[in-house]
């Protein structure tokens, strides 16, 4: 019998990932850890969430919004105040994407490596609301 597998981690791939790391800490609480060459880093969050991030040799992200984009994922985040996580995301780095599709439901920021993600409000991120 095969044993039921489990999500570890979500990967991130990005050209520093010590300083994108710190990045979703400052966001997103949680414990660093490094390895010694510098090339991942990883954050735990709330001891079962884990984050990690490597190097890549070409780490250009795709452009928000591009149909002709090569596929990708984005990482979305519950918050309370969507005004509020916006002004402490734009403080420690990140972006505010051009294209807004969320209305009041949700916002499109991209992190400083240029990946998108999107913070929503907790009704937006009910799973009732999507089906």
């Amino acid at each position: 019998m095969i044993a039921t597998p489990r999500l570890f981690a979500v990967t991130i791939d990005c050209p520093d990932p010590a300083g994108l790391v710190r990045f979703y800490q400052a966001f997103l609480g949680g414990e660093l850890s490094f390895s010694s060459n510098e090339d991942f880093a990883a954050l735990v969050i709330d001891g079962s969430v884990r984050l990690d991030f490597q190097r890549v040799a070409n780490p250009a992200p795709a452009r928000w919004p591009d149909p002709d984009a090569a596929r990708r994922l984005h990482l979305d985040f519950a918050v309370d105040d969507l005004d509020q996580a916006e002004k402490q995301l734009l403080g420690i780095g990140a972006m505010l994407a051009d294209f807004q599709p969320g209305g009041e439901r949700f916002r499109v920021l991209l992190d400083p490596a240029g990946h998108p993600f999107c913070i929503a409000t907790r009704s937006a991120a009910s799973i009732s609301e999507h089906a």
